[in-house]
């Protein structure tokens, strides 16, 4: 997966406080503000406008810039750190930011020094950048574009299409397109949402992960800039590199948080059970033994899946540290891919099957939908159709099998 260089002539402002840090109070804070509520927000479909501000207001979008230029300087591990707890307190909020970090992430990775700068500015004016890449179309997922960019004789570009599955972009200030040109290659422009021609539509339907504005982006004539034009190259001859693994390694970062969040849930049911079944092995609830197993089974997944995304960041870690003039190290690359490959192969094995054992501690009134309790299990459910396990599965079988390379695209 190649690193998208921006050319943006526009430079932000600078921001005008400090990030919140990890292992700070002011995160904590934030988190618990972020956390009151989601249920309802998520059962009453109310989009959380007000807390993505918090987050702005917060700079948590500069959490992996590094403090000299104006951001908390998380590393990769930290920050999948913050973002598993993000995902605990609100896991659509998470699920928003997926396209700005990653938007950072190349930043950071940028081998042009001017073009990485004007990107980080963005970032630090706590602006947020979201996306328009799937199109609901006939051509593969990955890689092969309807949408056009078309060039200009000023040497601009024309762009037009339809994207869906724009996560985060409703919330955001910013879009990054990718299209074909003419002559079939890649390429793709960040432009301001307030730009003519480009309309948001608010029209996901999804019955999980309601409230990430995962829905339609028109585009219509749309102006480009000449310097807010990228291209990124041949679709069928992409570079080894671990944006991809970043991205799918996110979502699994969203599961953890979800089920951390049905651990906490399935704690608060036992502890508010007034009464048990006549035939159960003790009076209440909470000193039911077998009820007891099942929490304790609950809390022993969430662990298990948080041990094993922060292992899989370790190789990102590894990755990032290998880059040189843009690129990784081809076997940092293919060990990051390979990790975030297995971690949604293990953690979609268990984690649907866990959030639904919620409705095992809490009985038939559990399933009142005053209490949205299934939204937890709609919500991993949902985040794990980016892209099919058995796909990831067979590839790491033909990895090691075979030696075979991973597909150079972010939707592996």
């Amino acid at each position: 997966m190649s690193t998208t260089t921006l050319h943006h002539d526009a430079t932000a402002a600078a921001p005008t406080s400090q990030p919140v840090r990890p292992g700070t109070p002011e995160l904590d804070q934030l988190l618990a503000r972020i956390a009151v509520g989601a249920d309802e927000r998520d059962r009453l479909r109310v989009s959380p406008f007000e807390q993505i501000g918090w987050v702005k207001q917060a700079g948590l979008g500069r959490l992996r810039v590094p403090k000299a230029e104006g951001g908390a300087g998380a590393d990769v591990r930290t920050f999948f750190e913050v973002l598993i707890r993000l995902a605990q307190a609100d896991s659509n909020v998470a699920h928003i930011l997926r396209t700005h970090y990653w938007f950072v992430e190349q930043q950071l990775a940028s081998p042009d020094p001017e073009s990485r700068a004007r990107g980080l500015a963005i970032v630090t004016a706590d602006e947020l950048v979201g996306n328009g890449f799937s199109e609901q179309t006939a051509k593969p997922v990955g890689l092969h574009f309807e949408s056009t960019l078309t060039p200009e004789a000023d040497g601009g570009y024309r762009l037009n299409g339809t994207k869906f599955y724009s996560t985060g972009t409703l919330y955001s200030d910013h879009t990054q397109i990718w299209a074909s040109t003419p002559d079939g290659r890649i390429a793709g422009a960040v432009v301001p949402l307030s730009r003519p021609g480009v309309t948001v539509e608010d029209d996901w339907d999804g019955f999980g992960q309601r409230l990430t504005g995962t829905g339609t982006t028109r585009l219509e004539n749309v102006r480009v800039e000449p310097h807010e034009f990228f291209d990124l190259g041949d679709p069928d001859d992409q570079p080894d590199g671990y944006m991809g693994a970043f991205l799918q390694l996110y979502l699994q970062a969203v599961t953890v948080g979800i089920l951390r969040s049905v651990r906490d849930d399935a704690v608060a049911l036992v502890r508010r059970r007034a009464r048990n079944f006549s035939h159960a092995s003790a009076g209440s609830a909470a000193q039911d033994r077998q009820v007891l197993q099942v929490v304790g089974e609950i809390s022993a997944d969430a662990f298990a899946a948080e041990a094993i995304v922060l292992a899989a960041a370790d190789r990102i870690q590894d990755a990032v540290d290998s880059v040189v003039d843009g690129a990784p190290g081809v076997e940092e690359a293919q060990a990051a891919q390979l990790a975030a490959a297995q971690a949604k192969v293990a953690i979609d094995r268990f984690s649907y099957a866990t959030a639904a054992r919620l409705f095992d501690v809490g009985g038939a009134s559990a399933t009142q939908s005053v209490h949205n309790l299934d939204r937890h299990w709609r919500n991993a459910r949902t985040a794990s159709t980016h892209n099919p396990t058995f796909l990831k599965a067979s590839a790491i079988g033909d990895h090691e099998v075979n030696g075979a390379g991973f597909p150079a695209n972010a939707y592996f």
